[in-house]
C-alpha cells in the first residue's frame, strides 16, 4: 500500500472525527432505527447489517427493504458479503454516495456463509479476498474497509492483515476469535492478537470482542492500542451501553457495586424509543421482532406469559408492541439499567 494511500486512509478517518464507539454489523439487527437509537446513546459510527452483494446489485426490492439511511446516519459503514469482484463492485457503487466506507464481510462464521462461500470461509481462498479488495479500492470514491476473524496461528493472522492493507484496505476491523469460536459468551476474544495486528499495520484498526460495558471499551482500547471498538451482542440487549449504562450482570469483575447507581432507564423504555424510530424509519418486521426478544429477554424470563403473547401475534403493530411493554411495566418489578459513578 503506497504512502499516499496510507496518508489518505488516516486523513479520511480524522475527517470523520476518529469515531471510537461503533455499532457492529449484525445480520438483520443493525438496521437504521437501531443504529439511530445507539447513536442517541453514544455510538459515534455504525455498520449496516450484512448485505448480499449479488442480490443488492440485481434486485431493487431487496435494496429497498434491506438498506435505508438518513442524513444523520453518519459515519456509516455499508457491509457486503460477496465472492465475485464484479458483483461486489456493482453493489458498492450503488451505496457509495450514502456512506463513509464500503465494508467487505470476511468474518461471518455461520453455516449460511459456508454454504454461500463468503464471510470467514473466504479465509480458505486468500487470492479471491485480495481480488475483492483490489477491485473496490481501484474503482470507488469512498475507502474500502474489511472485517475479519483471526487465524489460529498469529503469524497467519498478521500475514492476512498485511495482505489486505497492501490490496487497498483503508481500515481493518478485527474480531479476536477464530472462525470456529462462535460462542462469544463462552470463548473470550484474544485482545493480544488484535494488538499485534494494530502494531503490524499502518492503517486504522478496530477491535471487536469482549465488550459488555463502557469500562470494557476503555480497557480494550488501552490493551490493544486500537483506534476504535465495535460491539454487537451486548448492544442488542442494551443499546445504551456506549453511554455508560449496563445490565447488572455486565458489571466489570473488579467493579465496586457501591459505585453503581440504578437509573430510571431500563430495557422497556429503550424498546419504546426504538419503536418510535421504527415508525419514522420502517424496516422489515423480522428485524423488529428480533429486537423485542433481545431487549426484553430478561423480562420475558420473569414473565413468560408476555413472551407467549408476543409469539402468538403474527403481524406486529406499534400499538400492540407498546401495549406489551406497558403490561410489563405495570407489574412493578423493574430491572433497571445501572450507571457507574466513575
Amino acid at each position: 500500500m503506497s504512502m499516499d494511500r496510507i496518508a489518505n486512509a488516516w486523513k479520511h478517518w480524522r475527517k470523520l472525527g476518529e469515531p471510537k464507539l461503533i455499532v457492529a454489523p449484525m445480520v438483520d439487527q443493525s438496521e437504521l432505527p437501531f443504529r439511530m437509537l445507539c447513536r442517541k446513546y453514544g455510538a459515534t459510527a455504525a455498520y449496516t447489517p450484512m448485505l448480499h452483494a449479488r442480490l443488492f446489485a440485481e434486485c431493487a426490492k431487496y435494496r429497498a427493504g434491506e438498506f435505508t439511511t438518513c442524513p444523520e446516519d453518519r459515519p456509516l459503514f455499508v457491509q457486503f458479503c460477496a465472492n465475485d469482484p464484479e458483483k461486489l463492485l456493482a453493489a458498492a457503487q450503488l451505496v457509495e454516495p450514502y456512506c463513509d466506507y464500503v465494508d467487505i464481510n470476511l468474518g461471518c462464521p455461520q453455516r449460511i456463509a459456508k454454504r454461500g462461500n463468503y464471510g470467514a470461509f473466504l479465509m480458505d481462498d486468500l487470492p479471491l479476498v485480495q481480488s475483492l479488495v483490489k477491485k473496490l479500492a481501484a474503482n470507488l470514491s469512498v475507502p474500502v474497509s474489511c472485517k475479519i476473524r483471526i487465524f489460529p496461528k498469529l503469524e497467519d493472522t498478521l500475514s492476512y492483515a498485511r495482505m489486505l492493507e497492501e490490496a487497498g484496505c483503508s481500515l481493518l476491523a478485527v474480531h479476536g476469535r477464530t472462525r470456529d469460536q462462535k460462542d462469544g459468551k463462552v470463548i473470550r476474544a484474544d485482545w493480544s492478537a488484535i494488538k499485534a495486528v494494530k502494531q503490524a499495520l499502518n492503517i486504522p484498526v478496530l477491535a471487536n470482542g469482549n465488550i459488555r460495558c463502557l469500562k470494557d471499551v476503555h480497557e480494550c482500547l488501552r490493551e490493544t492500542g486500537a483506534d476504535g471498538v465495535i460491539s454487537a451482542e451486548s448492544l442488542l440487549e442494551n443499546p445504551a451501553l456506549f453511554a455508560g449504562y449496563h445490565l447488572a450482570d455486565a458489571t466489570p469483575d473488579d467493579g465496586n457495586p457501591e459505585d453503581a447507581n440504578e437509573t430510571e432507564l431500563d430495557q422497556p423504555k429503550l424498546l419504546l424509543e426504538y419503536l418510535d424510530l421504527f415508525e419514522k424509519y420502517p424496516v422489515p418486521q423480522r428485524m423488529v421482532r428480533a429486537h423485542v426478544h433481545r431487549m426484553l429477554g430478561n423480562w420475558f424470563r420473569k414473565h413468560p406469559d408476555v413472551r407467549e403473547e408476543l409469539n402468538k401475534e403474527s403481524k406486529l403493530s406499534k400499538d400492540f408492541l407498546e401495549s406489551l411493554v406497558r403490561s410489563l411495566q405495570d407489574r412493578n418489578d423493574r430491572i433497571p439499567l445501572v450507571l457507574h459513578k466513575s
